[in-house]
């Protein structure tokens, strides 16, 4: 059956628009359909059967609050035709895995994915108390260590950008542009990141960055656990631990020797 012009204009602009969504996901972060239409200058009827083909293929995925949409993780299978995150995640598995057993907490390795941060690699540790999976999810970028540590040598309006509405999820969440910043640079000062009680009540974390050959910041690994386990001097005893392993991840990604 031969495809005609207007066929094939229809089916060019169709894409063109499919890329238009997940550009605008990766600019907000989420949107509903209602916001992708609008954006889009179509029908909401059109934004939403665009939205269902590329959730097929998983370049989106619903958030909890149903008709809002994010990148999904088929996202990341396409970056990784280039190898990059794949790599890395493949890279920095022992380490990932080694410093859940010298810590015996949770690890996660995480990168940047639009507005959020994309967990992409866990290992639980033996005191773990819960079995939650965070592999795939998006966590917010200012609720949380990994997330502060992603942004942390971003500059506006790329900072604004990836960091969107300062949601409040608890109450010790940040919401305060100010205070972010001052945390940010706190993160650039010494190198690592302290989230309390800002995600979910109970629970924190402290994550530092992953570099490549060029320094840049291409990715963080967290050590995390309930709240109560984490006092000062428990921090004290992981940051070096987590430190060590971000620089040995750092140095494998960069095919250069771990200085010791």
């Amino acid at each position: 059956m031969r495809t005609t012009s207007r066929d094939a204009g229809s089916t060019v602009q169709s894409v063109d628009r499919a890329v238009t969504i997940l550009e605008l996901l990766a600019l907000h972060g989420e949107a509903g359909t209602t916001q992708l239409a609008r954006e889009l200058g179509v029908h909401k009827s059109t934004a939403s059967r665009l939205v269902s083909a590329l959730e097929r293929r998983r370049l989106v995925e619903q958030v909890e609050e149903r008709g809002r949409y994010r990148l999904g993780v088929g996202v990341l299978k396409l970056a990784g035709a280039t190898n990059a995150r794949l790599d890395l995640a493949k890279e920095a598995r022992p380490v990932v895995r080694r410093l859940a057993s010298e810590t015996g907490e949770t690890v996660n390795l995480a990168v940047l994915s639009g507005g959020a941060a994309l967990y992409v690699d866990q290992v639980s540790g033996s005191s773990t108390l819960s079995s939650y999976n965070w592999v795939g999810q998006h966590i917010p970028i200012h609720a949380t260590s990994n997330g502060k540590v992603l942004v942390s040598e971003q500059h506006d309006p790329e900072l604004t950008r990836s960091l969107g509405d300062l949601t409040p999820y608890t109450p010790a969440t940040v919401t305060d542009r100010a205070v972010l910043d001052a945390q940010l640079a706190e993160v650039r000062e010494r190198g690592w990141a302290l989230a309390t009680d800002e995600l979910d009540v109970g629970l924190t974390a402290l994550a530092a960055p992953v570099r490549d050959a060029h320094g840049d910041v291409v990715a963080s690994i967290s050590v995390s656990g309930p709240t109560f386990r984490f006092g000062p001097q428990r921090v004290d005893e992981l940051v070096p631990l987590l430190l060590s392993a971000t620089a040995e991840a750092s140095a494998r990604i960069a095919h250069q020797p771990v200085e010791r």
